[in-house]
């Protein structure tokens, strides 16, 4: 049987293709039945503004990579439109993550999510590709499909068929950085002959390519065609809710990770209940047990997001590193 199927061709598999298996970035953050953290920039809390200060922005980057959380993931926000009130980090998060590449060490760095449908997949393919070689395999590209529709026409492009052209920018993306001069006939992105050939390739064999929300896409659509899936915590209580439709349309294929990104507030009272609502907000040993039932339930990976903190960043991140992390370690790869 080929080694990419498993076995129990009835269920959700147990383990991951040897070509994510061995890739250096998703391998760190990604293996079944674990649950591993990761950030969402910026490394601070701004709850009265849209956007951040990025004070010590990279000395905050350095302390995630060496309190060893698995990822910190970007946000691709090209505009400040006040109706949404949120700017991600401000800075474009492929440039980012170039830079990211020569001050981090092992993180994995993430795009949660690059916009598909506003940028060219071409485009996309070769900064991928370009940020993956800088960061020695660390990078996964999240792709969004855009839930700001005052964007688009600023890119003269049409929010009705958003859907349509994500599906089409993951299959250029894929064939562009997998296939040798491939040829591709596309209706919204124009079209290759077999007489170009990308370059740079991503380090491995494999980019992986992680929905981020659905955009516009079915769960099973994601299962086929994506590697991992990273929904939008709107109550982290209720995120373990689709696991079952996830695992069923992941049936018969090695294991796809699922997880969430969240709005966090570490509360300063570590015993203080999980609040209901759009922002995590409890103690550090009531969030320890409620992690290791989402773990149990079959969350992979949960991105925190510290908009809403008044606390100073760098003490919740030596209160996670001291007291959480311990129990939910990134993945280190054998080499």
């Amino acid at each position: 049987m080929n080694e990419n199927i498993m076995s129990n061709a009835s269920g959700p598999g147990t383990s991951l293709p040897v070509e994510l298996a061995t890739h250096r970035g998703f391998s760190r953050v990604f293996q079944p039945g674990k649950l591993t953290f990761g950030f969402i920039a910026p490394l601070e809390g701004y709850p009265d503004s849209p956007g951040p200060s990025l004070a010590d922005h990279a000395a905050m980057a350095q302390k995630a990579d060496r309190m060893g959380m698995a990822a910190l993931w970007l946000r691709d926000v090209p505009f400040y439109d006040p109706n949404f009130g949120d700017v991600g980090q401000i800075l474009d998060p492929m440039v980012y993550a170039g830079w990211l590449a020569a001050v981090t060490r092992d993180i994995a760095i993430g795009t949660a999510g690059i916009v598909a449908p506003l940028r060219h997949p071409l485009l996309v393919a070769k900064q991928a590709a370009t940020v993956d070689q800088l960061l020695g395999g660390r990078f996964l590209l999240g792709l969004a499909g855009g839930d700001r529709p005052t964007e688009f026409p600023a890119f003269g492009l049409p929010y009705v068929n958003r859907a349509e052209r994500y599906r089409e920018a993951r299959g250029i993306i894929r064939a562009v950085t997998e296939d040798t001069y491939p040829v591709i006939e596309s209706e919204h992105y124009g079209n290759l002959r077999g007489q170009l050939d990308m370059v740079p390739r991503p380090l491995g064999p494999k980019l992986p390519t992680i929905a981020i929300g659905r955009g516009g896409q079915s769960v099973e659509w994601i299962a086929e065609h994506m590697d991992a899936w990273i929904w939008a915590g709107f109550d982290a209580r209720t995120m373990t809710d689709v696991i079952p439709r996830w695992r069923a349309a992941c049936a018969g294929m090695n294991f796809k990770p699922y997880g969430y990104g969240t709005l966090f507030d570490l509360h300063e009272d570590p015993d203080a209940p999980v609040q209901p609502g759009r922002v995590l907000r409890a103690g550090r040993n009531t969030l320890i047990e409620f992690w290791k039932m989402q773990e149990e339930a079959g969350i992979a990976h949960v991105g925190l997001h510290m908009k809403p903190t008044r606390r100073p960043a760098s003490d919740i991140l030596d209160e996670l590193a001291e007291f959480v992390l311990p129990h939910f370690p990134a993945h280190k790869r054998e080499v």
